[in-house]
Parts: structure tokens; C-alpha cells; sequence
């Protein structure tokens, strides 16, 4: 007899979304992905903001995707309009209302950059790349280090079909991610004392994880430009300036790199950056955090891998003395 191991950050069979309003839910999404009237079809469905998903119009109809559900969630989805009027990304600003800024970012065209440790040095069109991908939708947590922290339907492809197609060699250690750095649209690039352009990155295996995934869409649309179109990072078990914005390189290193925070703060922000309610921030507590949406009394219990311990755990196996945790 098989039995199903139900994972650790699963919803309870009886309180998942039931499968026909979930053909719903798209449905409409497809009728009306124009329209003003989304607010008819509920919260998670309201009306977001005109500037949510301008500029993308390449792509969008691949979307919506179908949910993979061996990605699901055991709390609800935070508000569309919360996470597209809510965003870090320093190259607009360093404050979260830089929505409105970053829809100047030109994102068609727009290439990736494959080199390094691999084969062959190359270029890959993004909408060829979207379209040679087998897009999927997962509902993922996402803890920020700043102790807030969402639940998001993020629509893409593992970032395992990326590297395979990449073909790095056998002695890269690090693939390296890099931002667009475009100073006409960008003006927080004129703060000099960032170490512009934002650099991440990850060792092979965290890369290569099931969990990694190659974010294109959000809300079964494309990926906002303000949370980092047209193509992002999700590693969920890490805090959130991991999940490095509108990627346009990915180097393949022997050695690992100096990532943009590090640079900053090296004693505030580390390579690793997994999720750990029990290692402080050197200013604040990591032991609960404020869902996007929520008041300040609504904290919740951080968890450890922010709930993705199964999957992820073993990758920092041996690694007791690296300081993993911020």
C-alpha cells in the first residue's frame, strides 16, 4: 500500500483551493486579462494597480499556467496589489514605493548573457527562452530579511532546465547572476556607494535544486517590472535578496563570488542566507515576521528554511563552519 508523504509546508487536502474554481480563476483570467473588472473575482483577484504588468505584453499569452501542486502553500496568498506596490529594488530607489519608476526599465528586447565555465559562451533571446520552457505555476513562500514576508503564485520554469541548457563544465562550483544596470532608466544608480551592478549567487547544488525556480509571471500574468521582469530568482528557503531581479548574465565560476550585500555589510548579510528564526539580525529579531497586508500584531513564527527544511537541508551538509545563517 502506498502511503503519501504529506510535506511540511503543505495546506491540509480540505483546505485547498477545490479544482473547478481553480479552472475558474483562469478562465476569467484569460477573459478579462485587460480589464478593470477583476475585482469582481475577490481579494486575490482585485484590481491592482494600471502599472502592474505594463510592458510585457511579449509574452502574455503564455499565461496564465497551470499549478504544479506538489508546490502549495499552508497560508493563504497575500493580496496582488500588496506585492506589486510593495518592493525593494535599489536600482529604482532604496525605499519600497518605486513601482511607478520602474516601469521606464526596457525590457524588449532583452537577452541573457551565458558564459564562464561552460561549453559555449552565448546569448539567449529571453522570449525564445520563455517559450522553450516548460512553464509551471508554484505557490511559495518568500521571507524577507527585513522581517516581512508573502505568499506569492510564481509562474516559470525550474532553474535546472536554465543550467542544463547553459551547459556549464564539470569545474564550476558558482553559477553568478547579475542585474540590469541601465543608468538612463535607473536612477539609483547614480548613489555611488552601491557596489552596482547587483551581483547573487549560488553553488551548483543550491542551483540545481527542485525548489530553485526561474520566475516569469506572477499572478498568472508576466513578472511586473517592479518585482523584476522579465526574469527573476525564487529560492524560497532564502532570505529574499537572494532571489536576485531582471537577471540579464549567469557566469559560471570556480570560485565563489562577493555578492552585492556582502559587500555592503558582510556582518549583516552573508553568501548563504538561509532563513533561521534562531540567528538574529545584528538590529532586529528573525524569530517571527509581518505578512504583507497584516498589522504588526498579526506576526507570525519564522520557521527554519523558511519551511523548506526536507528539501533543503542536506545541501549545507559538512558546512558547520561557514556562518549559513545571517
Amino acid at each position: 500500500m502506498l502511503t503519501k508523504v504529506k510535506r511540511g509546508w503543505e495546506l491540509p487536502e480540505s483546505a485547498a483551493t477545490p479544482e473547478d474554481v481553480f479552472h475558474q480563476r483562469r478562465t476569467l483570467a484569460k477573459a478579462i486579462a485587460a480589464g478593470p473588472i477583476l475585482a469582481a473575482a475577490g481579494p486575490l483577484l482585485a484590481a491592482a494597480p494600471a502599472f502592474a504588468a505594463k510592458g510585457e505584453e511579449a509574452t502574455a499569452d503564455l499565461y496564465p499556467v497551470m499549478q504544479n501542486k506538489n508546490y502549495v502553500l499552508d497560508r493563504e496568498l497575500t493580496p496582488e496589489k500588496e506585492v506589486v506596490t510593495f518592493n525593494n529594488f535599489y536600482e529604482f530607489g532604496s525605499h519600497k514605493q518605486i513601482a511607478r519608476a520602474a516601469q521606464k526599465m526596457p525590457i524588449d528586447p532583452w537577452t541573457i548573457r551565458i558564459q564562464g565555465l561552460v561549453e559555449e559562451e552565448r546569448e539567449i533571446d529571453f522570449d525564445t527562452l520563455v517559450r522553450s520552457m516548460p512553464l509551471e505555476e508554484r505557490l511559495y513562500r518568500h521571507r524577507c530579511v527585513e522581517a516581512w514576508s508573502m505568499a506569492v503564485p510564481w509562474s516559470g520554469f525550474p532553474m535546472k532546465n536554465l543550467i542544463d541548457m547553459a551547459r556549464p563544465l564539470g569545474s564550476a562550483k558558482y553559477v553568478i547572476m547579475e542585474t540590469l544596470a541601465d543608468a538612463d532608466t535607473m536612477s539609483g544608480l547614480r548613489q555611488p556607494w552601491y557596489p552596482w551592478p547587483y551581483i547573487e549567487g549560488l553553488t551548483m547544488a543550491e542551483a540545481t535544486n527542485e525548489l530553485a525556480f526561474m520566475v516569469t509571471g506572477l499572478y498568472g500574468k508576466p513578472v511586473p517590472k517592479q518585482n523584476g521582469a522579465p526574469l527573476r530568482l525564487a529560492v524560497p528557503w532564502k532570505y529574499g535578496f537572494k532571489s536576485i531581479k531582471s537577471i540579464v548574465s549567469l557566469t559560471f565560476a570556480e570560485g565563489r563570488p562577493a555578492t552585492y550585500w556582502e559587500k555592503i555589510q558582510p556582518s549583516e548579510y552573508g553568501f548563504w542566507a538561509n532563513v533561521n528564526p534562531e540567528v538574529p539580525h545584528p538590529r532586529w529579531t528573525q524569530a517571527t515576521e509581518r505578512p504583507l497586508g497584516k498589522k504588526e500584531r498579526d506576526r507570525v513564527p519564522t520557521l527554519l528554511y523558511n519551511g523548506y527544511t526536507e528539501f533543503v537541508a542536506h545541501l549545507y551538509d559538512g558546512l558547520e563552519n561557514e556562518p549559513l545563517y545571517m
